[in-house]
């Protein structure tokens, strides 16, 4: 009798066992496939962002739809600027700002649309165009799976409830030498450098849902303050919520008879 009731417990045993591990279990466990998953699950999507950027007793906020594709992530945000409200959209890469109607006269005709570049002649791409390219680019889920797939370790993982909704939580760490140019934040290969190896990797967390689409995505950048001699209790992170996703998002470049060219000066 014995004999037979031992192998029924340990089978029972084995069972919960099993059962309490696929209700504690994550999906992904590396960064590559948490990457690679979330990728699948948003590509050829669009879903409503609220974005909050903070350094210090700075803070900006922006707000936008933006619409996945391994070709190219299109977008179209609005955002206080440098204290001013500023229209953005990215399409097929470029990204096009829409300029303040009392700067309307430095633009041929008073076009309302620009071209703006990290590496343009004219004076806005001079003055503000990396910052503004940045801008942009910081709302793409793409290029934060991008770098969490080149440059992510996974260090935690587990459940959490956001807004009252289950989903991933995941903790990595990004290696800023392993994404060569292409860096988070508005941060140039030219101020990683100055910082001399002082900065290595920087926190991020991802939020992903049930059909593993991310809902929240968390950049730390204290270690960026703490590096170039910033006092530890200054904070900076960039928090991105998605919502929506599977919404409608029609995103198009301006029309071409709306986009102006500043002169180079």
């Amino acid at each position: 009798m014995r004999r037979t009731a031992l192998p029924a417990v340990v089978l029972a045993l084995g069972a919960l066992l099993v059962a309490c591990d696929g209700e504690t279990a994550v999906s992904f466990a590396d960064a590559r496939a948490l990457a690679d998953g979330a990728a699948s699950a948003t590509d050829g999507k669009a879903a409503k962002f609220a974005t909050d950027v903070t350094a210090g007793t700075m803070r900006s906020k922006s707000q936008g739809q933006t619409r996945v594709a391994r070709t190219g992530t299109a977008l179209a945000m609005t955002t206080d600027f440098l204290g001013e409200p500023l229209e953005l959209r990215l399409v097929d890469k470029i990204v096009f700002a829409k300029v303040p109607e009392s700067a309307r006269e430095d633009v041929p005709g008073g076009k309302p649309w620009v071209k703006v570049s990290p590496d343009g002649a004219d004076p806005f791409s001079q003055v503000a165009g990396g910052s503004i390219d940045q801008l942009a680019k910081q709302n793409d889920p793409a290029r934060a799976l991008d770098q969490v797939r080149r440059a992510g370790t996974l260090t935690e993982s587990g459940h959490a409830e956001l807004d009252g909704v289950s989903t991933e939580h995941y903790r990595l760490d990004i290696d800023m030498a392993a994404l060569g140019g292409d860096l988070p934040a508005g941060l140039s290969a030219e101020a990683v450098g100055e910082l001399n190896g002082k900065l290595g990797k920087i926190p991020m967390e991802v939020w992903l849902d049930d059909a593993h689409q991310p809902v929240q995505v968390v950049l730390d950048l204290a270690p960026v303050l703490a590096a170039s001699g910033v006092p530890d209790s200054a904070m900076a992170k960039i928090v991105t919520r998605y919502s929506e996703w599977g919404t409608q998002a029609d995103i198009q470049a301006p029309p071409p008879e709306e986009i102006g060219e500043i002169p180079a000066g």
